[in-house]
């Protein structure tokens, strides 16, 4: 096992400022942060972000930081775990290609709560930001998405939570020493199941939050002289070992400085897994360029990767009947047959009405998967999938995607994710609100104190359905 990997890492984070990064890392980071807080506003007005405001207001000590569309605060840990939570739900975040783990709803969701806890600028809140993301998807590429998932973890719960560790304790600027402890506390209360799987249940949503939350809680600790395993990556009961049936620790500390995670992170444009945007992407530019309407269609195959085949292709049963918006998030079929009927996978597909549609229902009857090496010879770097569409009249068309729209090689441009970020949070700010928003974020380096900025992400608490929520009752 490759020695002091847990120390390198800390010291590394503590000593890397803004004036180390490359240009481009500066300008994905604030890109990242534009991304997130669109999703996240949207994200605020779903069922499970609605059940975790309630749990907040009733349970969490009193406190002003911000929870995203709310008109209230909460204790700056209950904070981050509801914008984590929030940040998750839509499915729209972004994802680090090699650590196939979602790195802003922890890590920023960690550090917009910390930044209201103590004035903090915009340079080292972006640093932060670099610096979280690289913990987080080193610790993701370590224990291998494979191997990770094979145990059944999902490494935005598990790697998230050193992730949002070690962004905060750069942020507070705790030293090398602090900077272990607080990643050492951080292993003990890294989780997160892919059980959720089984029935469609919320908890997938509730990881990212956690991690924020205990991240938070770790270097609060780490800050107050608390101790934690400085060989908590590493050592032979360390997360390294304990997470994964095939570790690489090397592969925390490999390239330190010379690469940074972030420029390696994808955004989404469609509101479903990770896995599920290439295949969707191929179907699109087939009925797009073919002008293939959903009736035409006799069967569409889809080439999958191995990964992704128990994530969002079996079991069957669950995948061609989906239960619940969540089932359809992670199921292909469901994504494929709102891509042949609407042309999109947006948000407005994937809803409860969707769901059971008897014609997406149907459409779902003619989607198949097929697993192909060839797929895999770039993976994790590169997540391709490939289309085949037979038609009734005779005809096969096909196409392969290798950069999925968002990828870091087919990325958005700034303009595209403005769009994304308007058109998701208009249902929570006001346009000109969001204007202000957008613009402070592309200027956040300039910014002597970050706090203000997260006061204009608050707005009037509503259900999914658009309602005020009612008041939590106390049992007492």
């Amino acid at each position: 096992m490759t020695p002091h990997v847990t120390q390198q890492l800390a010291e590394f984070v503590v000593s890397t400022s803004l004036s180390h990064m490359p240009d481009e890392v500066v300008d994905r980071a604030k890109y990242f942060v534009l991304d997130y807080l669109g999703v996240a506003l949207r994200g605020s007005l779903v069922d499970s972000s609605a059940a975790m405001r309630a749990f907040v207001d009733h349970f969490a000590p009193p406190g002003h930081a911000t929870i995203i569309g709310c008109d209230h605060g909460a204790h700056p840990a209950y904070a981050a775990l509801a914008n984590g939570a929030a940040a998750h739900c839509i499915e729209m975040d972004d994802t680090h290609q090699e650590g196939s783990i979602h790195l802003g709803a922890p890590v920023i969701s960690a550090l917009i709560a910390a930044s209201e806890m103590q004035p903090v600028g915009g340079e080292e809140f972006l640093a932060a930001v670099v610096l979280g993301y690289e913990v987080a998807a080193r610790l993701a590429m370590a224990v291998g998405p494979e191997a990770h998932y094979r145990r059944g973890f999902h490494p935005t719960g598990t790697c998230g939570t050193f992730g949002a560790a070690a962004a905060v304790a750069r942020l507070w600027s705790l030293e090398a020493g602090a900077m272990a402890q607080a990643l050492g506390i951080a292993g003990s209360q890294a989780a997160g199941s892919m059980e959720f799987l089984a029935t469609g249940a919320w908890t997938k949503r509730f990881h990212p939050g956690w991690a924020a939350h205990n991240g938070l809680i770790a270097t609060a600790l780490a800050r107050q002289g608390f101790t934690g395993p400085e060989t908590i990556i590493e050592g032979p009961a360390g997360f390294a070992q304990a997470y994964s049936q095939a570790p690489h620790p090397e592969r925390v500390t490999q390239g330190l400085g010379t690469s940074f995670a972030i420029l390696g992170t994808a955004v989404k444009p469609h509101a479903c897994c990770r896995y599920m945007q290439a295949p969707i992407d191929a179907i699109l530019e087939l009925v797009r360029t073919h002008n293939i309407a959903a009736d035409d269609v006799a069967q569409v195959t889809l080439g999958i990767l191995d990964t992704a085949f128990p994530i969002i292709c079996e079991p069957a049963a669950i995948k061609y009947t989906p239960r619940s918006v969540v089932d359809a998030q992670f199921s292909m079929p469901f994504g494929a047959a709102v891509a042949l009927l609407c042309r999109r996978a947006s948000l407005a597909e994937f809803t409860p009405a969707m769901v059971v549609a008897p014609r997406v229902r149907a459409l779902m009857q003619r989607v198949a998967h097929a697993r192909d090496p060839e797929l895999e010879q770039h993976f994790p770097r590169e997540w391709p999938a490939w289309a085949s569409i037979e038609l009734h009249d005779g005809r096969t068309v096909s196409t392969t995607v290798r950069y999925p729209k968002g990828d870091p090689h087919n990325p958005l441009s700034w303009d595209e994710l403005l769009a994304k970020y308007q058109e998701l949070g208009r249902s929570v700010l006001p346009e000109d609100r969001l204007d202000v928003l957008s613009q402070r974020v592309r200027d956040l380096e300039s910014a002597p104190d970050v706090a203000p900025l997260w006061r204009l992400l608050r707005g009037a608490t509503v259900s999914a359905q658009g309602a005020a929520l009612p008041p939590v009752v106390s049992d007492a």
